[in-house]
């Protein structure tokens, strides 16, 4: 029986920076991953969909270059050029996944892994055991009970439809359903999005995503808010939903984006001692440590931050902890994360609501604008931007965007953010012209 002194279960990207990196520290690891190497974000996440993104994007760079002299056919679109092309990097992807994992001697075993006690993990058809386990199983997408569930595909099916729809329904209000909603409309889909409360993006600034909303149905998305899914039947080639409205709606595809959960069942997580949350999260300390002392876990099943670069960070910090001897934590309270909407959105720091509960001064600066190319374009459609400055020290807490490439542009406003800077910091910063990002240092008059 193989013995290690680290094993872990899932190899997306937590997982597999806590092995390579263990690994590297001399540690011997084994890991096991019964889907693909790379889990949900190089293979039906954040990879995948960035790529259909770009190419659901193309269509408004064709119409707007004809204001900029440029003739040319029309463009027409292949769905299935695109999923072929888009499956291609992705084994691609997965190769280089391999790579990171054999080149430290990392232990690869593609089956299934359910733990049999605290130090025994049952992986395909044999027995091993490790004086450390690490969960990091990622999450899985989840669709209410709602009479006709079976009609729906979820956010992993999209990546491998046969066909593209004409007209289709996206249920959600989270990053998933709205990325995904113009993903489909750019791809020249009819498209609605349903979603129960009054305004989607819950947990971003408010004022950012009412903006959204209204670049979104700028772009033809018909948004429905205050509306949910009663029951959905089928009528041919046809989902028929009957909604909380009393109306109906049809389409030829229904997707339903509505939350992931942590994928910790038939791990044999319970039989080895392991304490879950009520959501199936596993409940770990400060250390990634279960109730089970040497059973671990981090990334999406613990369900703290659900991001491919929090999961990797973690991933770090465990290894740093276990096998190096380094203190090296996760700094929770300054993510910058960015939605691939469209228009973009990037983020840093706390929303106007959070911060009016943190700063008795609490400064802000917005601006909105058209861009510089839909001057000429003629495209309606704007960027916002926002920041916030606690006026008793004139640091910076928070910037908010919505516009092209905002995730590149808030990447480095994070590390500034991160050092502390001041608006006075901002100010004096000489702005690159013509851009967009110089839009941040050259904020004056506070809006509130």
């Amino acid at each position: 029986m193989d013995h290690y002194d680290l094993f872990v279960v899932g190899a997306g990207s937590g997982g597999v920076r806590a092995a390579r990196m263990s690994a590297s520290f001399g540690a011997k690891v084994g890991i096991a991953e019964e889907r693909y190497l790379g889990g949900t974000c190089v293979n039906v996440g954040c990879v995948p969909k960035k790529l259909f993104v770009y190419g659901s994007h193309f269509h408004e760079d064709f119409e707007d270059s004809k204001n900029y002299g440029w003739s040319a056919q029309s463009p027409k679109f292949d769905w299935r050029t695109l999923r072929q092309n888009k499956d291609t990097e992705i084994s691609r992807l997965n190769d280089i996944y391999r790579d990171l994992l054999v080149q430290p001697g990392v232990d690869i075993y593609e089956s299934h892994a359910k733990l049999v006690d605290s130090h025994t993990i049952e992986v395909g058809g044999t027995k091993v055991t490790s004086d450390k386990i690490l969960i990091a199983t990622g999450s899985w997408p989840t669709i209410p009970a709602v009479p006709g569930r079976e009609l729906v595909v979820d956010s992993n099916d999209m990546f491998y439809l046969e066909d593209l729809p004409r007209h289709a329904v996206v249920v959600g209000g989270g990053y998933i359903a709205v990325e995904f909603a113009g993903i489909l409309a750019g791809l020249g889909v009819d498209t609605t999005l349903l979603y129960r409360g009054g305004l989607f993006l819950r947990g971003f600034d408010r004022r950012i995503a009412k903006f959204v909303a209204e670049q979104m149905v700028n772009k033809g998305i018909d948004i429905r808010f205050d509306v949910n899914v009663e029951r959905i039947r089928e009528q041919g080639a046809t989902k028929v939903l009957s909604l909380t409205d009393g109306s109906e709606l049809s389409a030829e595809l229904v997707l339903y984006a509505t939350g992931r959960a942590p994928h910790t069942a038939e791990l044999g997580l319970q039989e080895a001692g392991v304490t879950l949350k009520e959501s199936g999260a596993i409940q770990v300390n400060d250390d990634y440590q279960s109730s089970e002392p040497h059973i671990f876990a981090l990334g999406d099943v613990i369900d703290r931050e659900q991001l491919t670069p929090v999961a990797i960070a973690e991933g770090m910090s465990f290894a740093c902890s276990q096998f190096q001897g380094t203190h090296r934590p996760v700094n929770y309270h300054l993510i910058p994360t960015a939605i691939f909407c469209q228009p973009n959105i990037g983020t840093v720091g706390p929303t106007e609501e959070e911060a009016q509960d943190i700063y008795d001064n609490l400064q802000v600066y917005e601006s909105s604008f058209r861009p510089m190319k839909h001057t000429i374009s003629l495209r309606h459609e704007r960027s916002m931007m926002k920041l916030l400055v606690d006026g008793d020290s004139d640091r910076v807490i928070a910037a908010h965007m919505v516009g092209p490439e905002a995730g590149e542009i808030i990447q480095g406003l994070a590390v500034a953010i991160t050092a502390k800077a001041t608006k006075a910091d901002f100010d004096q910063t000489i702005g690159i012209h013509p851009t967009a990002a110089e839009e941040f240092v050259t904020m004056r008059e506070k809006v509130r």
